[in-house]
């Protein structure tokens, strides 16, 4: 067998003919040229002095349900390279016990993978085996998508393509017709046109009569400032006299009444 080997047990000495058992059940191959580094009492260890990532297969054999610990089995992760094995191996009292699900549990959250129980044939023990993971903890990578292909669409010559004229109706060539507005809207001097329907015509005929301007009824203005205030407040001369009071700046509202005999 190829790779460094260490052993940790927490009795004072380790008979070689059970490791190689262990390595055997691991491994599945001879085992009788391997050199371990066998470790004992190694439950009052907190570290291994190994370098990190420099171990290919740790074999831990015990009685006891408390060993390895938590700080070994950090231990475990930090010396096992990526892809290194470890094998937790319990004798017959703690068989007993039935520690097989508390052990798993042990290797899933130290961080190994590939979590598998083994038995040994006619023994009272077993063992459970993990892998370390070939990548690092809290490493990241980026997913690659699978690029969709389009579909290629192949245009062929020959293919019978409609001219879109041809779907033009001659009413559709016709140019539009915009009916004009009227005058009374459009003209710049702002005057009614003969067949005036807006009432325009109208209110130019009351302006005529009154003998005021149609900008003086749109914008109406005061010298004075009295105007606005009705006939008794305007003198003889004014041109908005005998018309209603009225704001300054804001058109003047005559009804439609308003010129209509009182009588």
């Amino acid at each position: 067998m190829e790779g460094s080997v260490i052993a940790l047990t927490e009795n004072v000495v380790m008979p070689l003919r059970e490791l190689r058992s262990a390595v055997r059940m691991v491994k599945k191959e001879a085992a009788e040229d391997i050199n371990p580094l066998i470790i004992t009492q190694a439950s009052l260890l907190s570290s291994l002095p190994m370098g990190p990532s420099s171990v290919d297969l740790i074999i831990s054999m015990g009685r006891s349900q408390d060993f390895p610990g938590d700080k070994l089995f950090k231990e475990f992760s930090r010396v096992l390279k990526p892809g290194g094995e470890l094998f937790v191996h319990q004798t017959t009292n703690a068989a007993k016990d039935n520690t097989t699900s508390s052990l798993e549990r042990e290797l899933l959250v130290a961080g190994f993978s590939d979590i598998e129980v083994v038995r040994m044939e006619g023994v009272q023990s077993f063992g459970v085996k993990g892998k370390k993971p070939s990548w690092k903890i809290g490493s990241s990578f980026s997913l690659k998508k699978p690029v969709k292909n389009l579909p290629k669409i192949q245009v062929v010559d020959e293919m019978d393509l409609i001219d879109e004229d041809s779907l033009l109706s001659e009413e559709d060539l016709k140019k539009p017709v915009v009916t004009p507005v009227g005058d009374c809207e459009v003209g710049s001097t702002r005057k009614a046109c003969k067949n005036c329907v807006c009432g325009r015509a109208e209110e130019e005929a009351k302006v005529q009569k009154l003998g005021v301007t149609m900008d003086q009824l749109e914008n109406p203005q005061s010298a004075c400032g009295s105007c606005g205030l009705g006939d008794a407040f305007r003198c003889s001369t004014c041109p908005y006299k005998g018309l209603p009071p009225f704001k300054l700046g804001q058109k003047v509202t005559l009804s439609e009444n308003f010129l209509a005999a009182d009588l």
